[in-house]
């Protein structure tokens, strides 16, 4: 799968799955809102770790940079 997150967008993701984590705990790990936390929490840092996020490849989004063009330029009609 292409990357399609950036880094700032992988780091908020992470700070995410940790706040729905803390979330989870003071609900209670077994009510279902802690529950419904916790696997937020591990689709965050699962799209984190990875670098893609399926929402985003179906919307057409992508918050990685642009990768750099090559500077290097070939002489073309040149005899060898």
């Amino acid at each position: 799968m292409k990357r399609n997150e950036g880094t700032l967008d992988r780091i908020i993701r992470v700070v995410i799955a940790a706040a729905a984590v803390a979330g989870a705990a003071a609900l209670g790990f077994s009510s279902v809102w802690g529950i419904v936390l916790l696997v937020v929490a591990a689709v965050m840092l699962v799209t984190a770790a990875v670098g893609t996020c399926p929402l985003y490849s179906v919307f057409g989004i992508s918050t990685c940079p642009m990768p750099k063009q090559s500077a290097t330029k070939t002489k073309v009609g040149t005899a060898s």
